[in-house]
């Protein structure tokens, strides 16, 4: 069981998939980084001097003034600014996902070997797929010249 294991394990799909997670989680830092200290305080300067990590309703009631007291004095709080800061998180993230499938896809296609000649061709009579050798469809028995 341990040799088996240890062949599953050293698979190149999961070593490949190994490495894509700890890539992603950095990138997911990265990301997240650009968004709460680049991104959001320009746009938080626009809206009139808006922290949107300091964004939250308390819902006990307490009235605490920055959520970080909202959490220490143990309040309920609805954070709706954090969950901007996801959201945007999010959109960046998927967006450089997409730009790197597209580009993936392009090479793809770019780099596909080129198929031989087509070995099999349509029945004139009921549009199904034989030989080129046929001389009679297989569906529908009628001879093709």
């Amino acid at each position: 069981m341990l040799k088996e294991f240890k062949e599953f394990a050293l698979r190149g799909n999961v070593l490949d998939l190994a490495v894509g997670v700890i890539l992603g989680a950095a990138f997911g830092k990265i990301v997240a980084s650009l968004v709460d200290d680049i991104l959001m305080p320009p746009v938080g300067l626009l809206v009139g001097g808006v922290n949107f990590s300091n964004l939250f309703i308390d819902m006990s009631g307490k009235g605490s003034q920055t959520l970080e007291q909202a959490k220490a004095s143990g309040a309920a709080t609805l954070n709706y600014g954090l969950f901007l800061n996801a959201t945007l998180n999010f959109v960046i993230v998927a967006f450089a996902v997409f730009m790197l499938v597209r580009n993936v896809n392009r090479l793809s296609r770019r780099t596909a070997p080129a198929d031989g000649p087509p070995t099999t061709r349509e029945c004139p009579y009921c549009m199904s797929t034989i030989s080129l050798r046929a001389t009679r469809c297989a569906s529908c028995t009628s001879p093709i010249s």
